[in-house]
């Protein structure tokens, strides 16, 4: 959970990364050296009193954590174990040693199903983290995996937070262009991974996983009267559920570029009251994170601010 006693006001900040100079170089010995096609020297060094500065001048009281793509699995169980542990390790520490201001969703080694429970329970439990991470996909497997389930169960039963963020896609050169991952399929991989989370029953089997969904579900919301055409005409459907239905459960953060067309797709399967802030920084940079605040504070209700915030001190508090 997040303690949000000292900070009070301000933002809740539930889309924000961390790096640590290691996991930098472990990706990129990894062959991440240019993380999902963007330029090498656009990895962020992430330091606590830069992420600070920023928050105070935009209004943030407390920015909640977590690893962004590629992840911390590269292809070798034993060291994904390894450097899960090593990166919540670090993001712990930086949330105990600014009481109020941090959270954490913790990185977890899937799909290593035995190494994801396993870490999961220690960052729960004795690191304190208020939720987990998962990629939109982990190395091909899907929200409905049936890979993934028995982590999704646990995850379940703890009524946890579980975050996702986009990555890149299994045979991404085949159809990303030659062009970074983050300017289209990160946005269509958050879809495919929500769309299979609904399909497959999992969204119905575990309904007390409580999943964020970032940068405003991606093409999702544009999308979702399609699945349910074509899931309905199929039979490719959700057991009598709606998939609309169940989208309206998830929350989804208003990370990425706000433009009026998105931001009302997005109401159209999102209550208010499972809207979240969220910045993207250190990806996504400084000017850039203040401009996005000052596109949100024109183009959403006046009190969006206030419903965002209200929105996440009672999701990572309860």
């Amino acid at each position: 959970m997040v303690d949000h006693t000292e900070f009070a006001d301000g933002l809740v900040d539930v889309h924000a990364h961390f790096t640590t100079d290691h996991y930098i170089e472990a990706a990129s010995a990894a062959g991440h050296r240019e993380p999902d096609g963007m330029p090498a020297d656009y990895w962020p060094r992430w330091n606590a009193g830069e992420h600070l500065d920023l928050m105070d001048r935009a209004g943030i009281a407390t920015a909640v954590l977590s690893i962004s793509s590629p992840g911390v699995h590269f292809g070798d169980a034993a060291a994904a174990r390894d450097l899960a542990r090593e990166v919540n390790d670090a993001g712990a520490e930086i949330v105990r040693a600014n009481p109020g201001r941090f959270g954490l969703f913790a990185s977890l080694p899937a799909p290593d199903t035995d190494g994801a429970l396993a870490e999961a329970a220690r960052a729960l439990d004795e690191l304190g983290a208020a939720g987990v991470i998962l990629m939109s996909n982990s190395r091909g497997a899907y929200l409905g995996d049936d890979r993934l389930a028995p982590l999704l169960a646990e995850l379940n039963r703890r009524r946890a937070v579980l975050f996702l963020h986009p990555t890149s896609t299994e045979g991404h050169e085949h159809v990303d262009c030659g062009r970074p991952r983050p300017m289209l399929e990160f946005l269509f991989d958050t879809a495919r991974t929500i769309v299979d989370f609904v399909l497959s029953g999992a969204a119905q089997r575990f309904p007390d996983l409580r999943v964020i969904v970032p940068h405003m579900g991606g093409v999702l919301p544009l999308l979702a009267d399609r699945v349910e055409l074509i899931s309905a005409v199929t039979g490719a459907g959700t057991g009598g559920v709606s998939v609309f239905e169940s989208l309206k459960r998830l929350y989804y953060d208003l990370a990425g570029a706000p433009n009026a067309t998105q931001l009302a797709a997005l109401r159209s399967i999102a209550a208010p009251e499972r809207l979240l802030y969220g910045s993207d920084y250190a990806w996504t940079p400084r000017d850039v994170v203040l401009g996005t605040l000052a596109q949100l504070d024109a183009l959403e209700p006046e009190d969006w601010r206030t419903q965002t915030t209200n929105n996440a001190r009672t999701l990572l508090t309860s």
